[in-house]
């Protein structure tokens, strides 16, 4: 009698549950009908009735952008006409042109950089060369996107420039546009201490087999460690992420896991081959822009104490994205799961799903984070990114350097170095030397380059504040001297700061040159994260210490590390 009424109420304890569950899916199907229903008749009455003519795509784009602004700034809808645009910065990277980027100056179109080996580099197109006419079409005044319309086209057409180069008489280049395909890997080679280095700069479609050949190239050098460069690599496609772990860690290892809403939509990422290079000791740099597959790579590595992470704490992006297709050829990207690293943690910084009352997001505290353990045992943490093994402080460009870029007086005079020098020696041992530079210092006569410093604003604030309370005829004097002294100093600025100015110029004079592949090169020696990196793997003793998370590297309480050296200074994971 008992176990028939047990019975009796298992039963009526079950047909509640899926009560209550249908009346949960038939209440959501009720509130989305009911809302799309709002919507169409809000759009329908406006269309029909406000004062003026709408643009009804516009319209709506509008409204749907807004609805998804609530969630997170991966999930975004994509209209036909900017699929071409989508599919460039997500997908691949190729497109028909010429092989050349521009910039707007004065309403005025110039030349920025030239890639080595196209068609505007093979016919003697330089950056800062200003172009007059697209195929006869006038450009001044038109926006970066409009020309770029002009320049891109199918593959084998031609294109007429009319550029103008200085002060000399317009000239006109006729050119065949070709495929142009950035590389995902920009930059590969040997450097100090006999260490193979690759500079990936995303994951789009081939760039775990371009950093396969890459690594197979360099392997031929017989390198005592490998560098892989991940600074400032907004991520791309989670596979490839995958596929580049596995080129340094066994076969059927897990790599990562992404876990959401929808459980068919979970799933486990193991590697699938046998590794390349299992054995060579090997550093990840990494730093506050690398983002998604590049955190995936860097903290899988780390969390299977395969690699060393170098640099700055990484971007924070644990979040997997998925496209979907839609009506009229256009598409939508959802942010689908959030993703997690072998040691179980998952390196999401921001909550977009607890948004404060101001719409703004919160950004995960050190002190609330919490600590997983790698496949050795060392301490990690999730949230806020990767924490390097080895912190490098980064510090910003003094304020006279920054200026002398954004006024583009270091790209002027690397143009009017190049019209003066038909040759420099090789990007690894370029250096400007000392007369060069006060050429430079001449060159800057009579231009404007004038900035404030923080000190000044704050000198300016206090006497705003002190004219305010009466107060400032009593320390006018004070102020008067102040004021004279941090002028003088800021007129030794070119001189004080002389050395990362030199650098800036450097790089920029060797591009006119070797292009992006020089950029690389002169700027080795400058770079504190690659020594480090090289140090590191020549240390045998330094690089087990790290991986062990023994001596003067170990997190102790918090993901902050003892050693540090300093420096002188959206991406989303596709399916």
């Amino acid at each position: 009698m008992r176990k028939s009424v047990y019975r009796k109420l298992g039963l009526t304890a079950v047909a509640v549950g899926v009560a209550v569950t249908l009346y949960s899916f038939n209440d959501d199907l009720f509130q989305i009908s009911k809302n799309l229903d709002v919507f169409a008749s809000v759009y329908k009455e406006v269309n029909l009735n406000y004062v003026d003519d709408i643009n009804p795509s516009k319209m709506v784009k509008t409204g749907v952008d807004a609805m998804l602004d609530n969630l997170d700034p991966y999930t975004e809808f994509v209209p036909e006409s900017e699929i071409e645009d989508f599919k460039l910065k997500y997908v691949s990277t190729q497109y028909g042109g010429i092989g050349a980027t521009v910039f707007v100056r004065d309403k005025r179109i110039f030349i920025s950089d030239v890639f080595s080996g196209f068609p505007a580099q093979k016919a003697d197109i330089r950056a800062g060369d200003q172009i007059l006419k697209i195929n006869d079409v006038e450009v001044t005044g038109k926006t970066n996107e409009q020309v770029s319309l002009l320049l891109k086209g199918s593959k084998g057409a031609g294109v007429k420039l009319l550029l103008k180069r200085g002060d000399n008489a317009a000239i006109e280049k006729s050119l065949i546009r070709d495929e142009i395909k950035q590389p995902n890997v920009s930059y590969y080679g040997m450097v100090s201490g006999n260490m193979g280095y690759i500079k990936l700069d995303k994951f789009l479609e081939n760039s775990a087999e371009e950093v396969t050949n890459a690594l197979l190239a360099l392997k031929k050098n017989n390198p005592q460690g490998i560098i892989l460069d991940l600074r400032s690599n907004g991520g791309g496609i989670l596979q490839d992420a995958v596929k580049i772990v596995n080129l340094f860690v066994a076969k059927d290892v897990e790599v990562v896991s992404q876990k959401g809403k929808i459980k068919e939509k979970n799933f486990t990422y193991r590697t699938m081959s046998t590794p390349v290079e299992p054995n060579l000791p090997l550093v990840v740099l990494v730093n506050g822009r690398s983002a998604s597959a590049s955190e995936i790579v860097a903290g899988s590595l780390q969390d299977l104490d395969r690699a060393v992470i170098i640099g700055q704490r990484s971007y924070g992006k644990g979040l997997v994205q998925q496209t979907f297709t839609l009506p009229y050829n256009s598409l939508v990207k959802i942010t689908i799961a959030k993703y997690y690293i072998p040691s179980g943690r998952c390196i999401q910084a921001l909550d977009y799903a607890h948004r404060k009352d101001d719409g703004s997001v919160n950004k995960m505290a050190d002190s609330s984070l919490h600590e997983f353990k790698t496949k050795a045992g060392r301490s990690v943490y999730d949230g806020s990114g990767v924490y390097p093994d080895i912190t490098i402080k980064q510090e910003r460009f003094a304020n006279i350097t920054q200026t002398l870029v954004g006024k583009l007086l270091i790209f002027d005079y690397a143009n009017q170095y190049r019209s003066t020098h038909n040759s420099i020696p090789n990007a690894l041992s370029f250096h400007l030397s000392d007369d060069d530079y006060n050429d430079f210092v001449k060159y800057l006569n009579g231009k404007d380059y004038s900035y404030s410093t923080n000190s000044e604003r704050l000198l300016n604030t206090l006497k705003t504040e002190a004219t305010k309370e009466k107060q400032f005829n009593e320390i006018q004097s004070e102020y008067d001297i102040l004021k004279s002294k941090l002028m003088a100093s800021k007129k030794n600025d070119l001189q004080q700061h002389k050395d990362e100015i030199r650098q800036v110029l450097e790089n920029e004079i060797v591009a006119r040159y070797y292009f992006e592949k020089g950029r690389y090169e002169v700027n080795f020696k400058y770079d504190r994260d690659l020594a480090q990196a090289v140090k590191t793997m020549q240390d045998k003793n330094q690089l087990a210490a790290v991986l062990k998370g023994e001596g003067q590297y170990k997190v102790i309480g918090k993901p902050v590390l003892a050693s540090a050296v300093t420096k002188k200074d959206d991406t989303g994971a596709e399916q």
